[in-house]
């Protein structure tokens, strides 16, 4: 018996060994081999912002003794179920949720290194959601991280009680969660193979909307190498609307959240527990702002006057970001109201910005309509971005235009739709099974899983050849691009720069060609900024 246990010892102890082990300021770390790939999960890249550290801007991790087993996903961040196909390895929910993830190929020296924020509109997401997945990217030789940061009214909250506390801490907390992350990411990224002189960001939706804030924040610049921005900037307007307060207009939405909570001020607002506070929260839109730290200026002005870090940028959208149903409120669309909305929306513009929409689609009502929709919800602002950033930081910029429609979903799944995550939400039992997809364009995120190399972890879709290749090609133009700050290879497409008028049209025939549709974008421009 006592063999046995001294075998049994023996054997766990060479298993432990074998893990893979590194060594931070903060600690020792031991995360799990992935047969080639190893992988440090769960991996705190800051203090716990819980008590008197809620609502403040992130503080150094807390060191440890000992070895910290980074084997499993830390805690997602507060967050109502807004998105019921969201999948999250993270089995746990809190206010303690500043935790990175890492994935690095065995043996990695100086290899460069891509810094990935989730998307879900700043109120849902995680980094431990199978379509950011590392594990791909770091099978090509590129060190990958996930990071989790505040949502909702933990990562956007400003109160005049909290600037005359610390006026480092008056707001935008969940984008300056990003930054501690890149900080860190900076610091400690050659202990994991990689090298912190090659890091670039990137993100989807409410994720490329920070990769613009990290550009355009003092605090980030120093980290960034290169930029990659998937549908979505906080640069420009989103459905006609300003998306950056003062610090004033977002000290006022916090002391009304703080009035309606029933509490008299910011300490008894503190002291209410992180799920009475998410409960309150249920409609709460955040408020980031100029906060004179974080954010000294708008976006839009910084990136003006060229003080936005000066980086190769490739960024893009997709064909199908919103239906049309968003701007008619459910009305079926036809010439008269589409009119009717380019007068309501734009004013004066509005003949003019109509007429440029139905140039561009050969007098296609519909395809019209679900364009405006969707560059009102994300494409405007991610080509305002890209146009300023073009014009003042004297770097390449990459544009695509993603327009593969996702297949059929696998037939097992039985009555259920897609949702936008990627996931499934379950139908109406009395609604007819979810019929193929119609072959109008893109939806909104589609295009994660083709870019970051996982179509085999998501079971919902019924994946062709046509997918796997789209999804290669796609997958080699954003690794080139985060080696060299250039997607073009050997075995891609030629992807001339945007100066040259070109845009990389990402499908089944992925190719660079003409962009006919600038002249919409100038006009549109126009219309929101009269």
């Amino acid at each position: 018996m006592k063999r046995l246990f001294a075998l049994s010892a023996l054997l766990c102890s060479t298993l432990l060994l074998a893990q893979p082990q590194t060594q931070t300021p903060y600690g020792s770390l031991q995360g799990k081999d992935l047969s080639g790939v190893h992988a440090y999960l769960g991996v705190p890249y800051a203090a716990p912002p819980v008590g008197p550290l809620r609502w403040r801007a992130p503080q150094p991790p807390i060191p440890w003794k000992g070895t910290l087993e980074a084997t499993d996903f830390g805690a997602k961040a507060m967050q109502l179920p807004l998105y019921g196909d969201m999948n999250f390895r993270s089995t746990t929910m809190s206010e303690d949720c500043l935790y990175l993830n890492i994935w690095t190929p065995k043996d990695a020296k100086k290899a460069p290194v891509l810094v990935y924020f989730y998307g879900g509109g700043f109120q849902a997401g995680d980094g431990s959601e199978p379509r950011y997945d590392g594990e791909s990217m770091a099978r090509n030789g590129v060190v990958t991280v996930t990071i989790t940061y505040r949502l909702g009214v933990f990562g956007g909250f400003s109160h005049p009680e909290l600037t005359q506390e610390d006026p480092f801490s008056a707001g935008n907390q969940g984008l300056m969660d990003q930054s501690a992350a890149l900080k860190w990411v900076h610091e400690n990224i050659a202990a994991f193979g990689g090298d912190p002189k090659q890091i670039t960001i990137a993100g989807e939706s409410a994720g490329s909307m920070s990769v613009s804030a990290q550009l355009a924040s003092p605090l980030s610049t120093p980290y960034i190498t290169r930029a990659i921005g998937e549908s979505g900037s906080l640069v420009g307007k989103i459905f006609g609307g300003e998306m950056i307060k003062t610090l004033d207009e977002a000290e006022k939405v916090g002391a009304t959240f703080q009035e309606k909570s029933g509490t008299s001020n910011l300490s008894e607002l503190r002291a209410l527990s992180a799920e009475k506070i998410l409960e309150l929260s249920a409609g709460y839109q955040i408020p980031f702002c100029v906060d004179g730290h974080f954010l000294p200026q708008t976006p839009e002005a910084i990136y003006s006057a060229g003080k936005q870090a000066r980086v190769p940028l490739l960024a893009g959208w997709n064909s199908q970001e919103m239906t049309y149903m968003a701007l008619t409120q459910g009305q079926e669309i036809d010439d008269d109201l589409l009119r009717t909305l380019g007068n309501q929306f734009f004013q004066d513009q509005g003949p003019a910005t109509i007429n440029a929409y139905l140039q561009t689609t050969d007098g296609d009502i519909e395809q019209a309509a679900m364009d405006l929709s969707g560059d009102f919800f994300l494409g405007y602002c991610t080509w305002y971005w890209m146009h300023l950033h073009e014009q003042t930081s004297g770097q390449p910029v990459y544009r695509y235009y993603y327009k593969r429609p996702r297949p059929a979903m696998r037939p097992e799944l039985g009555n259920v739709r897609a949702g936008l995550a990627g996931g499934v939400v379950e139908a109406d039992p009395s609604e007819a099974a979810e019929p193929a997809p119609l072959d109008k364009g893109a939806v909104h995120s589609a295009e994660i899983e083709y870019c970051m190399g996982n179509l085999r972890s998501n079971r919902v879709f019924d994946w062709t050849e046509d997918d796997y290749r789209i999804s290669e090609i796609m997958q080699t133009q954003f690794l080139n691009f985060i080696r060299s700050g250039n997607p073009n290879g050997a075995t891609v497409p030629n992807w001339p720069e945007q100066k040259e008028g070109q845009v990389m049209i990402i499908d089944v025939h992925t190719q660079s060609m003409p962009e006919y549709r600038e002249a919409r974008y100038q006009q549109l421009h126009k219309a929101l900024n009269p």
